[in-house]
């Protein structure tokens, strides 16, 4: 599955011109010309990664990048700052405000792809093994459990697979096109009504504990897994 980078870009031609080299090395770009269309967009789905210009005509990038690593859903998000301003002074006050990394203009889009990769490589987790926890709810991958508050919860394997890719792809919207390709797999054809019936199957095993609130419908678009309403 493509990774989201939310591109925060003023200059249209500048836009342009990495949006092209990076959709080719294989991520999905979501534009946006300011801090105004950029929080509309997370609003729609939080991104993999975010491009930061560190001047945009509303909002200072450096400071949105501060607001962004201090709010409790977005601060997990890798934020790479892309700016002309090359002074140590301004370098470390970016990387101080919670970016990850810190590209200075001009640099090739060859150069900001190893650099979004590598910051990728830092902030994702290595294994799948680990166990996931929310509010109370844990999925272990290695004794294939799932528990709310410590008692076991009963779900099928089709709804672990669902529940287990929720987990860790938190606040996202996804299709059930999307659903289909990650859980169930590209080889397999299904309708895709069948995701809204194992949906129902997840929201049920979920309700004793009061978790079914977390798997959402977002009306015209999809599924999201999140404790923001």
């Amino acid at each position: 599955m493509a990774l989201d980078i939310l591109l925060v870009e003023d200059d249209a031609a500048v836009r342009e011109v990495l949006a092209v080299p990076l959709q080719k090395a294989g991520f999905n770009v979501i534009e946006a010309a300011d801090v105004r269309e950029a929080r509309a967009a997370l609003l729609q789905q939080l991104p993999d990664l975010i491009l930061l210009d560190w001047m945009l005509p509303d909002v200072s990038g450096v400071e949105w990048a501060r607001s962004l690593k201090s709010a409790p859903h977005t601060r997990n998000i890798p934020i790479i700052m892309l700016t002309a301003r090359g002074e140590e002074e301004d370098r470390v006050k970016g990387l101080e405000v919670g970016a990850d990394d810190y590209v200075t203009k001009p640099f090739s889009p060859r150069e900001l792809i190893a650099r979004i990769r590598a910051v990728l490589r830092r902030t994702t987790p290595t294994s799948s093994d680990e166990p996931v926890e929310v509010d109370g709810l844990r999925l272990d991958p290695v004794s294939h459990r799932v528990t709310a508050h410590g008692a076991n919860v009963e779900v099928g394997p089709t709804e672990y697979r669902l529940l287990h890719f929720f987990m860790t792809h938190q606040d996202r919207v996804f299709t059930r096109g999307q659903l289909l390709d990650n859980v169930w797999g590209t080889n397999v054809y299904v309708e895709e009504r069948t995701v809204d019936v194992h949906i129902r199957r997840l929201r049920i095993a979920l309700s004793g504990s009061g978790h079914d609130a977390l798997v959402q419908t977002i009306r015209g678009a999809g599924y999201r897994f999140s404790r923001q309403p």
